[in-house]
Parts: C-alpha cells; structure tokens; sequence
C-alpha cells in the first residue's frame, strides 16, 4: 500500500478501512505552556512533528471548564506541576444557581479557542492535513471539578440546583464547540470522570448524566469527523458512553475491562488505546513493539488507533515517546 498522510490514516482508521500501517499518537500535559495558548499551540505540533505522531489530541490544563465558574487553582507554570485545585467553587447549595451560561470565548474557555485558532493557522501554513481534536469535558465531569465530592450529596438534596447549573455547563460548552468548529478543529476528544459504577448510581447516571452528554454530542458531532468518547477510571459504564454518537471510544483497554478483544463483539466503533501509560514509564524500547502488537492482534489493523489510555505521565523519559511510536512501524 502506498503511504499515507496523517489525516489519510486516521480517517481510515475510523471508518475500519485498510491503513499502511496503524497510526498512533501519545499526549502529556504542558504544564509549562498551558497558561500561554499560543505557546501551548507551537508546543504541541513541534511535539507532535518532533515524535512523528499522526494526530493532535490538544492539551488544555484539566480544570479550564471550570474555572470561569468559580474554581480556584494554584499555577506553577514548571514542566512537573499540573495546576492544583485549591478552593471549590461551589461552598453551599445555593451557589449552584450562580453557575450562568457562558460566552464559548470568555475567560478560560476563551484562551483554549485561541489554542485552537493558533494551532489551526500553523497547520494550515505548514500545509499539513495533520488532525487535531480539542479537549472537552462532560458537563457533571465539570461540574465535579467546580464543587469537588459535595456534588453528590447536592445531587440528592438540590437537584433542581444542579440540573440548572449543569443546563448553564452545557449551554457555555455548546457555544465553545461552535467556535473551536469555526476555527477548523477535526473533532473533540469528550472526557468523563462520571462514567465510574464507583461514584454513582445508574439511576443518577441516567438523571444527571446521559441528557447532557448527548445534547453535547449531538452539537457537534454531524460537523465534524474525529469525535472520541474517553472514559476516565475504572469500573465503569462502558456501555452507556460507547453509545453516544461519536466513532471512536477510548480508555484505560490495557488495565481496565473491557479488554479490546472483549469491546470489538460489542461495538464496531474505533478503539483509541493499547498502551499502558503506566508501564511506558519504565518500558524498554525493545518490549513496545510486542506491546503495541498485543493490542492490534486482539482486534486487527482496522479500527484501531494506538494511543495511551488516558494522558502519558509527566516523568515519562522523552526517548519512550520516541521509541514507542518507532515500535508501531509494521503494523
């Protein structure tokens, strides 16, 4: 087969189709960058160039949804020290009613726009058809990280304040999505910390949940090509987020079930995943290529992406992101 481009490759990943061989991408937070959108952007392709990884997943620090609402976080600014949460932004119930719909390109959410409107121009001076995905989070995923563990309990004693600040979530994020569509993004990488039996029930799931995630889905997801459902943690509810509408889904396939084997008889989706970025820690370059074909071998070349099950880890040695995407060559 003749080679092909990065957006080549990764479109006919999604669709199962033939690849030359099966593309691959690893992401790490930037802590270092991400407080700069332009700076984060001219990271992230040098990186992405720098590796030889076929797509972008961007990087924006974990806690940007929610700090336009309230959250207050501690900046490093090191190349070790992701920002911290160092006061809640939800005290008492009644500050959930406080929690108003957004401009997509106000505050936070305003510098992860001009993170994708840099990344889209460089790309675009580079003539590169490279794909990038922005980060997004579920809206309770956000709302999680506005009110840390008092969300649950407000969930049983407040609903209504909940359902009407996760309404506001949804609302600012929708008009996110529009701009960062406007900019030339190839989709979203939607994030859930939620989708774990171990934090809720499923009736709660259902409740507070699934409407959200759906309506944000379905805001973008027929404008777009490159939709991925990331699902954060164990134990979790597989089933639910692999039905939203999007056409790839990953999460942590080598230390969480299902396996991509066990996931293939139930879902003809593209699997994003194969790497334990765990291991990749301390994984010699001469066990990866074993370890990424043990992961095409359970579901086969087609409809696969090679990538880590969640974000690579800060103390990572630099040369296991170079050697891991050499191990990927023939497959």
């Amino acid at each position: 087969m003749d080679a092909m481009t990065k957006g080549e490759r990764i479109r006919a990943a999604l669709k199962k189709e033939d690849v030359d061989r099966v593309p691959i991408s690893l992401w790490f937070h930037l802590p270092d960058y991400d407080q700069d959108p332009v700076s984060l952007a001219e990271r992230s392709l040098e990186l992405n160039e720098l590796y030889g990884y076929d797509f972008i997943k961007m990087m924006p620090f974990g806690n940007y949804g929610a700090l336009d609402f309230g959250l207050s976080c501690k900046f490093w600014c090191t190349p070790s020290q992701p920002a911290k949460e160092i006061k809640w932004g939800i005290q008492k119930p009644e500050d959930w009613l406080k929690v108003k719909p957004l401009p997509g390109c106000f505050g936070s959410y305003g510098k992860q726009l001009l993170y994708t409107q840099h990344l889209s121009r460089l790309l675009k001076e580079k003539g590169s058809d490279t794909p990038f995905i922005q980060t997004i989070f579920t809206p309770l995923s956000t709302a999680y990280k506005l009110a840390g563990p008092r969300l649950l309990e407000d969930m049983q004693t407040h609903p209504d304040y909940v359902h009407q600040a996760l309404e506001a979530i949804l609302q600012t994020n929708i008009d996110f999505v529009k701009m960062n569509i406007e900019a030339g993004v190839s989709g979203f990488f939607l994030a859930t910390k939620c989708a774990t039996k171990d934090l809720m029930s499923e009736k709660d799931y259902d409740e507070f949940c699934t409407p959200y995630d759906l309506r944000l889905v379905e805001s973008y997801n027929k404008e777009t090509w490159f939709n991925v459902a990331h699902i954060h943690g164990p134990n979790t509810r597989w089933e639910k987020m692999e039905a939203l509408p999007v056409n790839c889904i990953s999460w942590h396939s080598r230390w969480v079930p299902p396996t991509f084997a066990e996931a293939r008889k139930m879902s003809d989706k593209c699997f994003l995943g194969g790497i334990h970025e765990k291991e990749l820690i301390t994984m010699d370059p001469k066990d990866m290529h074993q370890h990424l074909k043990e992961a095409v071998d359970e579901t086969g070349r087609k409809g696969i992406i090679l990538g880590p099950g969640c974000c690579a880890k800060l103390d990572t040695p630099e040369i296991n992101f170079y050697a891991i995407r050499l191990a990927a060559e023939g497959l």
